[in-house]
């Protein structure tokens, strides 16, 4: 089953590969020793926020074939849940991607399947119908949304992997834009324009702090920090 596709979903569709692509390109250029280093998701090194990419690239395989056939009960912003309180690292999830990732020993095996998955990912959705009806965590929606959605997943991970590789790239100034968009309907709530599309979803998802500025130029939305995405 499908719906017929809005215009955007193309222009969506393409953002997705570019930000997926970025991502991908920023782990396989790390130096080796650069994944022993701490990453922005806490609890994780950057070893094993990569660990985590292949699965995220796997779940978004296993999506992209798995049809439904009801309506959609979610789009690209509803997909989204904000979480009572930030993840920690102690989840059993979050505990078995660290012993998978040390499983991996060498950078360049998790590099090597990170890319090998990523690339079919990558090539799955630009084959995919936009318009098409998937389903994933008992959710419908279409792939254009599902793509979407993805978007901004891909640019928090990238900026969660830079997080402490200031010679690393940041991620696409376009997904930064979008992801910033999506926040803030997902968040209810506008970053004010002295905040920069980075600063907007650290601050806003709880990578970092506000500042005493930042705090008294968000006013109100600054008492719900953080709007944590699950």
């Amino acid at each position: 089953m499908s719906v017929p596709s809005a215009p955007h979903y193309r222009a969506e569709v393409d953002l997705f590969s570019r930000s997926w692509t970025a991502l991908r390109t920023a782990v396989a250029e790390l130096p080796d020793k650069d994944f022993d280093r701490p990453s922005g998701c806490a609890g994780w090194l950057v070893r094993d926020l990569a660990c985590h990419l292949v699965i995220d690239a796997q779940d978004v395989l296993i999506t992209l074939v798995t049809p439904a056939d009801t309506e959609p009960t979610v789009d690209a912003v509803t997909y989204w849940n904000v979480a009572d309180r930030p993840p920690t690292g102690e989840d059993p999830l979050d505990a078995l991607i660290v012993r998978l990732a040390a499983a991996y020993g060498e950078p360049g095996l998790l590099k090597f399947h990170l890319d090998d998955v990523g690339s079919a990912t990558g090539r799955a959705a630009e084959l995919a119908d936009p318009g098409a009806l998937v389903s994933t965590r008992d959710e419908v929606l279409t792939v254009g949304d599902y793509l979407t959605a993805y978007v901004l997943e891909w640019t928090l991970h990238h900026l969660d992997l830079v997080a402490y590789l200031p010679d690393a790239a940041d991620p696409p100034a376009e997904g930064l834009a979008r992801s910033r968009a999506m926040l803030e309907q997902i968040a209810g709530a506008v970053f004010p324009a002295s905040f920069g599309d980075k600063d907007a979803l650290l601050v806003g998802t709880g990578r970092r702090a506000p500042t005493d500025a930042e705090r008294t130029a968000l006013g109100e939305p600054a008492a719900r920090l953080p709007f944590v995405l699950g």
